[in-house]
């Protein structure tokens, strides 16, 4: 009797031993994963869990944060800065940017500022200070020294003396009589010391060519914007024996000293409201868009060299501020130094500015995507490349064209991103569609992203080698450096669709996961057939001490299947081996 011959089943072995991250689509490419939680591609080609975060401090009213030696952050309106409380206290409520400018920090739009080699150097960057009384006006060279009576009239005087004044009643300009030379020469700036009885308030309120703003002075030559070019008073000199004992120096036209008994006059010093702020070259640079009560503003700003204070210095030298409008439309949406250039974004452009030595800068404008709107805390520059998220997708800025590097985060749309960056790794929290949160970490050296959890960052700052979080009232370690760590972490991978590209009746009849595991630490495993929307449970994997274990997973027989393990410990997946058997 003749019997069938069986032909036995070929079975294919295909092992995955490197994990690519997170890729958000249904077929993934071999190695990434459809879905994580709270894990890390830092040991690729392992898969890992995160590092153990810290919580290191909690906030009433957190209101800023920023990176220096040490780190600095507003708490219901004080700036802390090295874990301790600063005399920079009473800031307004509502969000701050922080800018470090040198050993200062600055605060915006608030235009406080704090010095953190020196505590007890703070305050306002604005002044004002308004009088009521005696004034004096007198006619002075640059440092004050008032010059003597001139003759003001239509003709010049007939029998001058050397060194006498004229003031031309017709054209109000002032001459000074030379007996060697004969002539009457011009002086070409004429100044005005204006003296008060103010007993040393103007030296401490103002500095020595500090760009103010006069009003009420009796001679309208004097209103307006002006420069301080020197300033005195009771606390250097003692007072003059007329009782005028402060006195700041400005331009003016030429006038014959008089006194007004009842002068009613404010000096003020105020830097512009801007929007988004950097820091680049010792200078402040920022940005505004709007209406000032009086017209359109779309301009750009920086202060003069070396000093936040002074928003509107002009001596004609490379040291002055400087203000530029630009003709692009919409709003600005982010400022960043970027490679010693102040750069600001709007949606659909990106305006980098030249700095010139002479302080004749230039602003460039590149037509492009540019920062998306409530995403400004998303700018930060990894290994000397610029990431950012735009109105659809993040990318990467190297001074050209901006790149995306955001196809593995699918199609889903976010907003609202802050970001961070510590090493090659960029962190970037934002808000999805669906109003949930989520945090993103791509590493940069490796092109791999990775989903951590639903974490809500508000702003990022990183200092000696820890990047902080702050989270609603909570200031997180990202690293676990420091702070009170995580017991623990909860973890979960998910797959794309496995198994529907094999033709020919081929199916995975075994799947195997060989995994480290730490002592307590455990994975459990669910399956999803044929897309049906239910995780069927699969099995659970404990050890009693650390080591590694290998997880078999018999399937049935099916056209596609999908995977998921969550567990909760530290956990290395080493690699994941198909069986494919032909049916």
């Amino acid at each position: 009797m003749l019997y069938p011959r069986l032909k036995k089943k070929s079975v294919h072995v295909k092992t995955v031993s490197a994990f690519r991250g997170y890729e958000r689509r249904l077929k993934t490419s071999e190695g990434a994963l459809y879905g994580t939680k709270n894990l890390s591609c830092e040991l690729y080609p392992l898969l890992t869990v995160r590092r153990r975060r810290g919580v290191y401090a909690s906030l009433s009213a957190p209101q800023g944060l920023l990176e220096k030696d040490a780190l600095a952050y507003i708490d219901a309106g004080t700036l802390y800065y090295n874990g301790a409380a600063t005399p920079l206290t009473g800031i307004s409520p509502g969000r701050k940017q922080l800018v470090s400018m040198g050993a200062y920090i600055c605060v915006f739009p608030d235009r406080l500022y704090y010095n953190t080699a020196d505590g007890a150097q703070y305050g306002s960057m604005d002044a004002k200070w308004s009088y009521k009384g005696r004034v004096r006006c007198s006619m002075c060279d640059i440092d004050g020294t008032e010059y003597p009576a001139a003759d003001e009239s239509a003709a010049a005087p007939e029998t001058p003396d050397d060194g006498d004044y004229w003031i031309d009643a017709g054209t109000k300009t002032l001459s000074r009589y030379s007996a060697a030379t004969r002539m009457w020469t011009a002086v070409e700036s004429v100044y005005t010391k204006l003296s008060f009885t103010t007993q040393g308030q103007i030296p401490a309120a103002f500095s020595q060519y500090d760009g103010v703003e006069i009003s009420g002075a009796a001679h309208g030559s004097l209103n307006g914007a002006k420069i301080i070019y020197a300033l005195g008073g009771h606390a250097a000199e003692g007072g003059d024996e007329d009782g005028e004992s402060d006195f700041i120096v400005v331009a003016g036209e030429p006038a014959n000293a008089f006194t007004d008994e009842n002068g009613c006059i404010t000096v003020s010093r105020t830097a512009p409201d801007m929007d988004f702020v950097c820091q680049c070259g010792n200078r402040l640079w920022g940005c505004r868009y709007g209406n000032d009560g009086e017209k359109n503003i779309n301009e750009l700003y920086c202060c003069a060299l070396g000093d936040f204070k002074n928003w509107n210095q002009y001596l004609g030298l490379s040291t002055d501020s400087w203000r530029a409008s630009v003709g692009s439309d919409g709003v600005w949406t982010g400022a960043v130094n970027y490679l010693g250039s102040p750069v600001f974004f709007k949606e659909n452009c990106i305006h980098r500015i030249s700095v010139s030595s002479s302080g004749a800068h230039q602003v460039g404008e590149t037509v492009c995507r540019g920062v998306q709107k409530g995403s400004e805390r998303s700018l930060a520059v990894v290994n000397e490349t610029l990431y950012y998220k735009s109105a659809d997708d993040i990318c990467a800025y190297q001074g050209g064209f901006p790149e995306r590097v955001s196809a593995a985060l699918g199609e889903a749309r976010y907003t609202n991103a802050a970001a961070g960056c510590i090493g090659p790794l960029y962190y970037i929290s934002m808000d999805g569609a669906d109003g949930e949160s989520a945090l993103f970490v791509l590493d940069t050296a490796k092109g791999l992203w990775m989903r951590e959890d639903g974490l809500r960052a508000d702003e990022f700052a990183r200092v000696d080698g820890e990047l902080f979080c702050l989270s609603g009232g909570t200031l997180y370690a990202l690293r676990g450096t420091c702070g009170a760590l995580e017991k623990s972490v909860a973890w979960a991978a998910e797959t794309g669709m496995l198994c529907c590209e094999y033709p020919e009746r081929k199916y995975v009849g075994r799947i195997s996961l060989r995994a480290w595991m730490a002592q307590d630490a455990y994975m459990e495993l669910f399956v999803e057939y044929d897309s049906s929307g239910v995780w069927e449970y699969a099995g659970r994997m404990k050890l009693v001490n650390a080591g590694t274990a290998e997880f078999p997973l018999r399937l049935r027989r099916c056209d596609h299947v999908r995977v998921k393990l969550e567990g909760r410990g530290e956990m290395k997946l080493l690699s994941v081996t198909r069986e494919l058997t032909e049916g």
